[in-house]
């Protein structure tokens, strides 16, 4: 791997990324597409709980979002202009495979390979990611994850998109963040679907191991051979807050639950005995059978990565109720099962929107983990991004300075990594669009592309041309 030009200190030079880097942005289906009942769609777990009076900011739904599913020339046209490689794009379950079961919505493939012909033909490099999020609700009220079928109902709506797609695409992403669909979603409840059981959600973290691996499994079955296939995970970068025994216990019992209960099965073929041993009080994990995590396990092409704070624990002092609110929102339920008596903390300093905490070290820290961890495999990031209130100068521009440091901050931190010996592959900026954010709705703005919501206007803000210019040079100027 050649970095040119060279340098030795991140911030007193221009620094040159690998030839071939791919510099992208990302988004995901119900954030962005809107037409929620077009071609054929049926309703997603998150159209059920956006639905749902007081489970996302101002009762806001993604029923029209920014819009995509009918301005996706446009916004094509406009990554091509501002000079982006690579766009990051999620596919929706119930547009594909309305109900997640039977034969695929024609309408609904059509929309993906017109996106993905589009792109190829702007020189854009699409990348597909099968699962963020959106669960057919049928899928749901027959058990959603916490339910063993589900696993395989997935490999089966990943067939339909493999066969559809894979003459066009070439890198493949099974799950974005199986973190926040099983212990947000199943845990903590401020995920769709809602939930609020600890078991429901180690049994959803299990099943989307197996899903990840059958998943895998059709994709290699139906893709031609250079096609690449990964997994896009937010693993923590977990730190006890001092050096204490009890503090760094409660960083690794949350390091079990974030992180190793997925890259557990999927690169090692097995659960850790610490997070079996931390969770024996509420399951014997008896919904994990012969060969389960054997399936899970399957060779990758690459593992992506999304990073936007650090998290750091200390163990709860006796008598005192544990902080809920850990950068995931507020609930009376935690998204951490077995792991009540462990607090959450904020690093001082700037924050973005979101209230979290700035701190690239955790990226730098995060891919060198990765490079041990799991040896030869490229690394993507493939989420990074800050949220900030976006307001407009007197002549319409969206100046973010704010923005920009944080993503040149980041993109310093990926510089050290690879000079550290990271093998990492891509950048993807999050997000292309202001778009619905969760449960957050439309009041937390992270794109580099400011969208008015009443017009769909589209205005790229000063980040969104200074990323561009990167990404058209791969060479990271001096601050």
């Amino acid at each position: 791997m050649t970095l040119s030009p060279d340098t030795t200190a991140d911030t007193a030079a221009s620094l040159g990324f690998p030839s071939g880097f791919l510099w992208g942005a990302a988004t995901a289906a119900y954030q962005v597409e809107g037409a929620v009942r077009e071609g054929g769609r049926t309703p997603s777990i998150w159209d059920t709980f956006s639905h749902t009076p007081g489970k996302v900011a101002e009762d806001q739904t993604g029923d029209v979002a920014c819009d995509h599913y009918h301005r996706y020339r446009d916004d094509v046209a406009l990554m091509a202009e501002l000079g982006l490689g690579a766009y990051r794009f999620s596919v929706s379950w119930p547009r594909v495979q309305p109900n997640g079961r039977g034969p695929a919505s024609q309408p609904g493939l059509d929309f993906y390979r017109s996106l993905t012909d589009e792109l190829l033909a702007a020189g854009i490099t699409p990348v597909v990611t099968l699962y963020h999020w959106d669960l057919p609700q049928e899928l749901e009220d027959a058990g959603g994850w916490p339910s063993r079928d589900t696993a395989p109902r997935f490999a089966d709506y990943t067939g339909l998109v493999a066969e559809a797609l894979g003459d066009r695409v070439e890198l493949w992403t099974t799950l974005n963040e199986p973190w926040c669909s099983a212990f947000l979603g199943y845990g903590s409840g401020v995920h769709a679907p809602g939930r609020t059981d600890p078991v429901d959600a180690l049994r959803a973290a299990h099943h989307l191991n197996l899903a990840h691996g059958l998943a895998t499994q059709a994709l290699r079955s139906a893709l031609p051979g250079r096609a690449r296939v990964s997994v896009s995970l937010n693993a923590a970068v977990v730190r006890a807050r001092t050096d204490s025994a009890a503090d760094r216990d409660a960083a690794r019992r949350i390091d079990a639950l974030a992180t190793r209960v997925f890259t557990g099965p999927m690169l090692h073929g097995r659960y850790d005995e610490d997070l079996l041993a931390d969770t024996a009080g509420l399951t014997d994990w008896s919904f994990v059978r012969d060969g389960d995590t054997d399936t899970a396990h399957q060779p990758l092409d690459g593992i992506c990565l999304n990073y936007y704070t650090p998290t750091v624990v200390s163990a709860a002092p006796e008598g005192t109720e544990p902080e809920r609110r850990d950068g995931h929102g507020a609930s009376a339920h935690s998204p951490w099962p077995a792991a009540d008596r462990v607090s959450f903390h904020q690093l001082p300093g700037k924050r973005t929107a979101m209230g979290w905490s700035i701190d690239p070290r955790g990226l730098t820290e995060l891919l060198l983990r990765f490079r041990y961890e799991a040896p030869g495999t490229p690394l993507y990031v493939s989420e990074n991004g800050a949220a900030y209130p976006d307001t407009a100068d007197a002549d319409g521009t969206f100046h973010d300075p704010d923005r920009i440091a944080y993503v040149r901050s980041h993109l310093q931190a990926v510089h050290r990594a690879i000079r550290e010996g990271a093998d990492v592959r891509g950048y993807f900026v999050w997000s292309l669009l202001d778009n619905f954010e969760w449960a957050w709705g439309y009041d937390k703005r992270f794109g580099i592309v400011h969208v008015d919501y009443a017009s769909q206007r589209r205005t790229p803000k000063s980040s969104a041309a200074w990323y561009g210019r990167l990404a058209s040079s791969g060479v990271l100027p001096q601050e």
